[in-house]
């Protein structure tokens, strides 16, 4: 008899299969990053389509067949629909392509806290870098923030640079061609969210600094994404 799994788990993207089933990623409480087949979930009959839909919140059961896990049961704990769709969407598609299937408790956390945020409709630029660069700390890609990357050299408020390839930020005199620069304001918002203190919904940043945080928040993911996936397929 095959057992049974149960699993609080996030129904991150999902794809249809078949006639009528889908193939659905989550983040699962107990067993990280995984895919389940929901067969026939898209007939209207099906007793799991209630519970089992994108950014959805479920109690799930799944067996391990041979090539998936097959959903067999859910049961909705809370839908996360209100607002800022295309930021889950971002998300989703970062933990899709950054995690493997690791467990990580810090994670799941950080994830629901960083839909919940969300789903009140404030401050969605920084609450999507505070996931971002968070979860880059908790799979050890943390930048250096305090200290030139290069030179060890404390760094100080003037004209910086951020280099992916010295994880970190620079002083003007260790500057690389390769890096962009970065403003002390942007420095100083990074180093607040990876304090390990929920400080994103206190945080005014002037429209230059995001800007700024933009800019050194995409370079840094395309270079990890080159880095971990150097064969391309980035933008999937």
């Amino acid at each position: 008899m095959r057992t049974r799994y149960r699993t609080k788990a996030f129904f991150l993207k999902k794809k249809n299969r078949a006639e009528a089933d889908q193939v659905f990623t989550l983040l699962a409480k107990d067993f990280g990053k995984i895919k389940v087949l929901g067969k026939g979930i898209r007939k209207t009959t099906s007793k799991l389509r209630s519970a089992a839909d994108l950014f959805f919140l479920s109690e799930l059961e799944f067996i391990q067949g041979k090539t998936y896990k097959t959903l067999t049961d859910a049961v909705l704990i809370d839908k996360f629909l209100k607002n800022n769709f295309e930021w889950k969407e971002k998300i989703a598609e970062v933990l899709d392509f950054f995690l493997k299937q690791e467990k990580d408790e810090r994670i799941w956390k950080l994830f629901l806290n960083t839909f919940s945020k969300l789903d009140n409709g404030n401050s969605a630029h920084l609450i999507y870098y505070n996931f971002l660069w968070n979860l880059f700390s908790l799979l050890g890609y943390a930048p250096e923030l305090y200290r030139c990357a290069s030179c060890q050299k404390k760094l100080l408020p003037e004209t910086l640079f951020f280099s992916p390839e010295q994880g970190g930020v620079l002083c003007w005199r260790c500057f690389q061609k390769e890096s962009k620069e970065i403003s002390v304001g942007a420095v100083q918002t990074l180093r607040l969210l990876l304090n390990g203190k929920d400080v994103v919904e206190k945080l005014k940043v002037c429209q230059e600094d995001m800007n700024c945080l933009k800019t050194v928040s995409d370079f840094y993911c395309f270079f990890l994404r080159n880095t971990l996936n150097p064969q391309g397929m980035l933008d999937r």
